[in-house]
This record gives structure tokens, sequence and C-alpha cells, in this order.
């Protein structure tokens, strides 16, 4: 199962998504159901090689009952203020209840807005998701090994780096052929010129006696 499918299959959506590098890693934050929190998390956790894990929660319920407790005073202040204007007569007066509104319009909007999060805080759970990809995966336990084993292991790690090296110079070299085939026609003739110029100045060697 990929991520997507997981994240779908419970109804949740990504809020960010960023991915990035040559090894892919992937780091996102999802939204899901708080009801399918726990379902979610194992399904994920199919998606990779879980190595870190925490949870926390987050009480809203009395910063929420004090923004719906601010916001029917807001409101209730609302209602005087229009009544207030309706009757006020005075230009001064006007000015003051029409800033005294604005204001008080605004405080509602942020209020309504604070509570439209809570409900989205208490309706769904956050997610933090990061991945990585590696070249091998290795879990990081260490397991005590006796001396035989330990040799054996270094044999075999020796043999590994070895292969991997030989990978990365192959393609090293497949990567850079074209600049290896110029340097090497380069080095042969400099090669060649320095041979003919050598031959130039070496003296013939002196007759033999008698001849």
């Amino acid at each position: 199962m990929s991520l997507d499918q997981a994240v779908s299959g419970m109804g949740g959506r990504y809020g960010t998504l960023h991915q990035q590098g040559s090894y892919r890693s992937l780091c996102c934050t999802v939204r899901v159901p708080s009801e399918k929190f726990r379902l979610f998390l194992d399904e994920a956790g199919t998606v990779g090689h879980v190595t870190y894990r925490s949870e926390y929660t987050e009480d809203v319920g009395e910063a929420y009952y004090d923004s719906e407790a601010r916001l029917a005073t807001q409101r209730t202040k609302l209602e005087r203020l229009q009544k207030l204007l309706e009757e006020a007569a005075g230009l001064e007066d006007i000015i003051l209840l029409e800033q005294a509104l604005s204001e008080t319009e605004l405080q509602i909007e942020y209020l309504t807005g604070d509570l439209r999060r809570y409900d989205s805080l208490i309706g769904y759970s956050t997610v933090n998701i990061t991945l990585g990809e590696v070249y091998r995966l290795t879990t990081g336990e260490e397991v005590v090994q006796s001396f035989p084993q330990r040799l054996a292991a270094a044999f075999g790690t020796g043999l590994r780096r070895g292969a991997e090296g030989l990978e990365e110079l192959t393609i090293a070299v497949a990567s850079n052929w074209v600049g290896i085939l110029v340097l090497a026609a380069a080095g042969t003739g400099v090669w060649s010129f320095l041979r003919r110029r050598k031959r130039r100045k070496t003296p013939p060697a002196p007759p033999a006696d008698g001849e």
C-alpha cells in the first residue's frame, strides 16, 4: 500500500507536501478523521520501515469554551450598538458608534475563525510524516557477537564495500566516458611526442673497431 492510498482510504487529506533529493525524501502533514487516527498510523507504518514515532494530544476544551463565551458577548454587544446607532441623532455619536460597530464585527470574525479551527482540531488528527529513501536498510540494532562472527562480518563488510566501490567507479566512468577518452588521447599524444623527441636527441652509437 502507498501513502496516497492510506490517506485517501481513511478520508484524509494532505496539509503540506515537500519532496526533494536524489535519494528521494518527503515531508508532509496529513489530516485524518480523529476516529481513524490509530488505523491510519498502522496503515502508514506499512509504507516503509518505522524508525521513530511520537504521539501527543492537545486539550482545546477550555480555549474553545472561552472563545465561545467571548463570541456570545460580542454578538450581544453588536446588537446593542446597532440599536444605539438607530437612535443616535448627533453626527459625533454616529461616528463613534460606527467605529465601535466595526471593531466589534472584527472581534466576532476573529472568534468565529478560532472556533472553526478548534472544530477542525477536534474532528481531525494531524500526522507529520517524514520518509527517506535509502540505498540499503539497516535497523541500527547492535548484537553481541563472538570473535569469529565479528571476523566474518568484517570480511563481509569488506566485500560489500569493495563491490560498492566498483559500482561507484563504473558509474563514474560511464558518466564521464567522453572526458576520459579525450584525456587518454591527449596522454597518448604527449607520450608519442616525448618519445620521438628523445630519439632525435639521442646521438648515434660510435662505429665498432675495424669497421
